[in-house]
């Protein structure tokens, strides 16, 4: 008597007599992509004992989907005495050719995974920081060097390297910031028009993008722009072993590759920096003029006793302070990159990350210090 194995209310495509299990039906990837089936037929496989002769002459569609659910419930063996049709066979040898691994059992710990992925995030966190002091503390000893024998210094590269820091980078700093300016300044003015302060945005403005905005706009362009392009090259040099070339000539990493482009961010850096502030100011104040009817001339004449000259000297701190984290940064990881493609890539994503990550940091911790020191 033949008895038809059932899960759920519906019947399965699995039948089995004394010493035979019938399979018939569509086992493709169609008939089992529906939810929960493939679970459904291997329960009924797992009733089947297993002391039985396999029938698969009755199936209609068998494809390496199905093949492969009957390969895994036989242990991968064909068992003794199975009828298979000839394409049957085939598609079987192929499974037995190509294995396919189990998939991995379930693990309680995989629950707690997380704290493995912050562990090893942490550990290579402190891994950079303590490759970037070490080689902060090699770019002093260069400068140094450089110091005490100017004559035999990279300005060759000083100065290029100022040229495509720099002077390459005045138009789209010029252009962010005459639109931040004019954005700042439209915002500004609606709001000191409803209390009827709008000879206060001089201040405002002045203060806000000297102090503050200037330089972080100006830090994150060059690290998005100077700093991907410092860590590519570099990285270029990695790829082609051109590095590997350096040091077998005993030509310094740090004197000719790190030393000058710190060098050039940490003077390019702060003129960038009254160059975006030039530039936002020159847009706000447009913006006032219409927004607010304030006359450009009379904003102009207000604008030094705004400021105040220890709002520019901050700012030229931060643009220092920025120009060296930037440069150090692209350096430290353009001399990390693996001598492949795809590690140039992730490279230079992750220089500019952590630069512009630096920058709002460094920031941060000098709002902090100057308004201990009521600054």
């Amino acid at each position: 008597m033949v008895k038809s194995l059932k899960s759920d209310e519906s019947a399965l495509p699995v039948s089995q007599s004394a010493g035979l299990c019938r399979l018939s039906g569509d086992w493709n990837v169609q008939a089992l992509s529906l939810r929960g089936e493939v679970a459904r037929r291997r329960v009924a496989l797992q009733a089947v004992g297993t002391a039985v002769k396999w029938d698969l002459s009755c199936i209609n569609r068998l494809d390496a989907v199905g093949a492969q659910v009957l390969w895994q419930y036989w242990g991968q063996v064909i068992p003794t005495g199975t009828e298979l049709s000839a394409g049957q066979q085939a598609l079987f040898k192929i499974l037995a050719e190509h294995p396919v691994a189990a998939a991995p059992a379930p693990n309680a710990t995989q629950w707690f995974g997380w704290i493995g992925t912050l562990g090893q995030g942490l550990l290579t966190t402190f891994d950079h920081g303590r490759m970037l002091l070490v080689l902060l503390g090699s770019l002093l000893f260069n400068f140094v060097s450089f110091v005490a024998r100017p004559l035999r210094g990279p300005w060759r590269e000083i100065s290029a390297q100022i040229f495509r820091t720099g002077a390459q980078a005045l138009g789209i700093t010029a252009l962010v910031g005459f639109l931040i300016g004019i954005v700042l300044s439209y915002l500004s003015a609606q709001q000191l028009a409803v209390f009827g302060a709008g000879q206060f945005i001089v201040k405002l403005l002045g203060v806000a993008i000297v102090r503050e905005l200037g330089p972080v706009l100006a830090a994150i362009l060059v690290a998005g722009r100077s700093g991907s392009s410092i860590t590519a090259q570099i990285g270029v040099m990695r790829v082609t072993q051109e590095l590997d070339a350096m040091a077998v000539m005993g030509i310094s990493e740090g004197q000719r590759l790190i030393l000058p482009r710190v060098l050039a961010l940490a003077l390019t850096m702060p003129l960038l920096v009254i160059w975006t502030d030039a530039m936002a100011l020159i847009g706000g104040m447009l913006a006032a003029k219409f927004q607010l009817g304030l006359s450009v001339v009379w904003f102009a004449e207000r604008l030094p006793d705004a400021i105040g000259i220890k709002n520019y000297w901050i700012g030229m701190i931060k643009g220092v302070t920025f120009g060296v984290w930037i440069a150090l940064v692209a350096c430290h990881f353009g001399l990390r990159i693996e001598p492949n493609t795809e590690s140039l890539g992730k490279g230079t994503t992750a220089s500019v990350v952590t630069a512009i990550t630096g920058v709002i940091l460094i920031d941060a911790i000098y709002a902090i210090i100057f308004n201990e020191m009521n600054i």
